[in-house]
């Protein structure tokens, strides 16, 4: 486990030595990775720092005056609305890795132009050690890690937490004060719903797929999982009233796990099973089954894409 007493100075120490007297833009989506990575940033360069955050319109629900919210002591706090350009991005791409480049491509251009207006030199991001071995180990592409293109135009990025696992990133935020919301939130991932839609994304498996989760978020909060999420994975024959309908079958995962590199799925008592799809198949009429993964990682990862 991280010493937290001792990180926090070195992380602060190490950022100001990286940055100097130039201007830093930090990736901010409002996850516990990159808040505290904004929080160390904050704190050792001050106003030299400007957050951006970025609706790239695969956020959860909520997601973007969540951020406005939390995150307004920070006077430079910027809010873009990107949505259009990373849709128009993804329009008619199904690969999973293609998809993940091509967000992780299109956060850096978002960033790019913010640091020119910012006269920023540096990026700086919540990349974690798991993030990391994912993506050098080949199992997935981070979309800022393996999901970077090959020219970025910074100075340098800098990753404060790079090495620490998820509950260490916890403990850290602990100590720094943050907001419990923060703090303990349960992972998104970085391409957002776009790893929870299975082939194109397209703006109506979106709002299934955004609704669903808030859905899943809810009702499994008693149960304090590591993760707990759902996926649009295809579509599937149902019934709506009289008619026969051909409708999305979402997929509903939750998992424990320590550090997000192993996970076993969580034991859903069938009442709130019941619950969950009544509530998913009753406020879309697009969504005909929605059924349980029941699978550990391995074999599985915890995201589907």
């Amino acid at each position: 486990m991280v010493e937290t007493d001792t990180f926090v100075p070195e992380a602060v120490a190490e950022i100001e030595d990286e940055i100097g007297d130039s201007n830093a833009v930090i990736a901010l989506s409002g996850g516990v990775d990159s808040s505290v990575a904004a929080a160390l940033a904050y704190e050792s360069i001050g106003d030299q720092l400007t957050p951006v955050y970025v609706d790239t319109g695969l956020m959860r629900k909520g997601e973007t005056d969540q951020i406005a919210e939390t995150f307004d002591y920070m006077e430079s706090l910027r809010i873009v609305d990107a949505k259009d350009r990373f849709l128009e991005a993804l329009e008619g791409v199904t690969d999973p890795e293609e998809k993940r480049k091509i967000i992780g491509e299109q956060f850096i251009r978002e960033f790019e132009r913010e640091a020119t207006d910012a006269d920023a030199d540096y990026l700086v991001q919540g990349t974690i050690y798991p993030d990391r071995i994912e993506s050098e180990g080949g199992i997935k592409s981070h979309h800022n890690v393996g999901g970077l293109p090959d020219v970025v135009d910074f100075d340098g990025i800098v990753e404060p937490v790079r090495d620490l696992y998820k509950d260490e990133v916890r403990e850290v935020a602990r100590h720094l004060g943050l907001d419990e919301l923060v703090a303990e939130r349960m992972p998104f991932p970085g391409p957002g719903l776009a790893v929870r839609v299975i082939g194109e994304v397209t703006d109506e498996k979106l709002e299934v797929a955004r609704d669903a989760c808030h859905v899943v978020e809810e009702e499994l909060e008693e149960y304090e999982p590591w993760q707990a999420l759902a996926a649009v994975i295809g579509k599937a024959t149902g019934v709506k009233g009289d008619n026969r309908v051909h409708g999305w079958v979402v997929s509903v995962r939750s998992v424990e796990s320590r550090d997000g590199m192993t996970a076993r799925a969580q034991e859903i008592d069938w009442e709130t099973l019941q619950r969950i799809q009544s509530r998913i198949t009753g406020q879309n009429d697009n969504v005909a089954r929605v059924v349980y993964d029941v699978t550990h990682k391995p074999p599985a990862t915890i995201e589907y894409e």
